[in-house]
């Protein structure tokens, strides 16, 4: 099988953790853990989030005083790529020392007049308390939202709408190769009427950039891994109820928060409809259960999958 798998950026560096290169490296190893023996068996491309780390390089370089104007959010995009691509790759490389392995950094192409621009929902950086987040957002001229019990600073995510680097990844899963790439939903490029590209002020949804991906290579299955077991009906609420099965217009019936689950269930629902095949949300330490039916939220066409 063809299978596109995305690690959420929580899941690399969870919350509470300090941001720590050791923590963060730990953390890598252990996604690998979960995804090698998938990847021994079959074609597989593997993005990542990176909400927190781009969040917490943003407050660095809004804090340098070497720099007269902070790097822009594209700019930090693609350090993030190189940093949690790097950590994958190697550990990848040393549970599949048979295999070729690459890590991508890749550019995604969004639309400069998107909606997003004019609201901003994706959640970036460190987790604060209701307080400390107001005080920070009246300083430094942030945009912040509930995420869960807490608060944190939200930026535009303009929708993907192509992986400009997708022919190459082509054939790199061609050649066999395991291939780590969208980092971060890749970073958010526009194109101008002579076909020049250039960076934009934004964070892609990765889960969404995901589902492009995948689309466009022909995946047979499309896994998005996060902390959390499966998609809950009710969340936060007196009865919350896990949904093992689903199919894209009862998924799409449910309400989930925009910034959090809604992408990931717009990414699968999207992702059913226009091929017919699976897609999955669930946690990352139960890869192979969930690609088997096992574990999760599974998504097809009829609501039924495995045994």
């Amino acid at each position: 099988m063809r299978i596109v798998i995305a690690i959420g950026g929580n899941a690399l560096l969870q919350r509470g953790q300090r941001p720590d290169a050791e923590v963060q490296r730990a953390n890598a190893a252990r996604a690998v853990e979960a995804l090698a023996p998938l990847a021994a068996e079959h074609e597989v491309v593997i993005t990542h989030g990176n909400g927190p780390q781009v969040g917490m390089l943003a407050l660095e370089s809004a804090a340098d005083p070497a720099l007269e104007v902070p790097y822009p959010l594209d700019v930090l995009g693609a350090q993030t790529q190189g940093m949690i691509g790097y950590w994958l790759l190697q550990a990848l490389q040393n549970a599949l020392p048979r295999r070729q392995v690459v890590a991508l950094l890749d550019q995604t192409l969004v639309a400069a007049d998107d909606p997003a621009f004019a609201a901003p929902t994706k959640f970036v950086g460190p987790v604060y308390d209701e307080p400390t987040a107001r005080r920070l957002a009246g300083e430094r001229g942030w945009q912040i939202a509930a995420d869960g019990q807490y608060w944190r600073r939200v930026v535009a995510s303009p929708k993907p709408r192509r992986v400009v680097e997708t022919r190459i990844i082509r054939s790199l899963l061609s050649a066999g190769t395991v291939v780590v790439c969208a980092g971060g939903g890749g970073v958010p490029v526009v194109r101008d009427d002579r076909g020049r590209l250039s960076g934009v002020e934004a964070v892609v949804d990765k889960d969404l950039a995901t589902e492009v991906l995948a689309e466009s290579l022909d995946a047979d299955a499309l896994l998005l891994l996060t902390d959390v077991p499966a998609v809950v009906r009710g969340f936060g609420g007196p009865d919350p109820q896990p949904i093992p099965r689903s199919t894209p217009s009862a998924l799409r019936r449910e309400n989930f928060a925009a910034g959090s689950m809604g992408p990931k269930v717009e990414a699968v629902c999207r992702f059913v409809e226009m091929t017919g095949d699976v897609a999955a949300i669930g946690a990352l330490d139960e890869a192979a259960l969930i690609l088997a039916g096992k574990a999760g939220t599974v998504v097809t066409p009829s609501g039924t999958y495995g045994a």
